[in-house]
């Protein structure tokens, strides 16, 4: 018997919750993905409390799934629509161990002479966008992924400085280590190692921070975190044409840059910025992705172009840099990333498509 959305959520609605409904009457269930005979969805819950209590509901509806007819595996995630409740925060020793007072993340060092890409590296893709919240980060956490998935090392770093979002995407919340109070130890999650000033920092604490602090947290992160051997590094950049992004290309030695953009007007007004400023940097651009291309409503399947459609392709024709896809509007990005699992870790058409996207790069020998 060959599942549909409609057989998994009756089956699920037949999951007793322990304070009463189920899962489907409570409208728990997100990004149901039928792949063959794999299946994977999200319980979504109203809160981080409940989430906590939802534990044996997510084993109990991954075990029923498993066991329904023609599905050969099941993937079941948990996460919370609202923000984790907040834990005491604990005051760190002034020079606790792993952590010594030297440690510092931007501040400011001797500026860092001749170039700073690290040597265990052979490549880095900066991933830009002329705004924010076009998906870069969404889609720099969920390349990695799709790289590291396909047999490469990957590095990833966050040095969107002011917005860090990698250690939420990634599922990672852990302060790095230090061995001598030089030396950075990244942390490692879905097959890719890791570095943000995310992690140095509460959550919910502003980087008030000038250009020259901003440009030693960069060069320490660059320089000072033991990378290991690595294909390829991902720099997610932050949003813009600032600092960042200025000396990671100048001093660097960056393989090659990847702009990220929505098709609405506004949107590819400010990619064109990027753009030009990787042309002036003389940093060569891999290519354009138009992000949010489309919604295809998951129970009637109609397509809605809501940013508008083919605008970043266009410009990439007009302008002569490849095109290296479109991504859809998906919830089931979303709830992935909130999730700390980037939807190119599990299966379904948005792996898939992130699949494609790393294939197209390792092809083109861009990572």
């Amino acid at each position: 018997m060959t599942q549909t959305r409609e057989t998994i959520l009756a089956a699920l609605d037949k999951l007793a919750l322990p304070d009463g409904g189920t899962l489907v009457s409570r409208d728990l269930v997100r990004a149901v993905s039928i792949t063959g005979g794999k299946v994977s969805f999200v319980i979504e819950a109203p809160s981080a409390e409940m989430a906590q209590q939802l534990g044996p509901v997510r084993d109990a509806a991954e075990a029923l799934v498993n066991g329904l007819d023609g599905v050969e595996s099941a993937t079941v995630a948990l996460t919370a629509h609202g923000p984790a409740a907040k834990q005491p925060q604990q005051r760190r020793p002034a020079q606790a161990e792993g952590d010594p007072p030297s440690l510092r993340i931007g501040g400011h060092p001797k500026p860092q002479q001749g170039s700073m890409k690290p040597a265990s590296v052979q490549r880095i893709l900066a991933v830009g966008s002329g705004k924010g919240g076009v998906g870069k980060s969404t889609v720099s956490s969920n390349l990695a992924v799709a790289l590291a998935r396909a047999g490469r090392k990957v590095g990833l770093l966050d040095a969107d400085i002011y917005g860090p979002s990698q250690p939420r995407m990634m599922g990672v919340n852990t302060r790095p280590a230090s061995p001598d109070g030089k030396t950075i130890l990244p942390l490692h999650s879905h097959g890719v190692t890791l570095m943000s000033l995310g992690f140095m920092l509460p959550e919910d604490q502003a980087v008030v921070w000038r250009g020259a602090m901003l440009m030693g947290a960069l060069q320490q992160m660059l320089m000072q975190v033991e990378w290991g051997d690595l294909d390829v590094l991902i720099v997610d950049l932050p949003p813009g044409t600032g600092d960042v992004a200025m000396t990671l290309c100048q001093k660097s030695e960056v393989t090659g840059a990847i702009v990220v953009s929505t098709p609405q007007d506004v949107a590819l007004l400010d990619a064109k910025k990027a753009i030009n400023m990787f042309q002036t940097l003389k940093a060569p651009i891999l290519g354009l992705i138009e992000n949010m291309s489309v919604f295809c409503c998951p129970n009637c399947g109609h397509e809605e172009h809501i940013f508008g459609h083919g605008g970043v392709k266009a410009e990439a024709e007009r302008l002569a840099i490849p095109f290296l896809g479109a991504l859809p509007i998906s919830l089931e990005t979303r709830v992935a990333g909130d999730a700390g699992v980037p939807v190119a870790a599990g299966t379904g058409p948005m792996a898939e498509a992130y699949t494609g996207l790393a294939a197209r790069f390792i092809e083109g020998g861009m990572a």
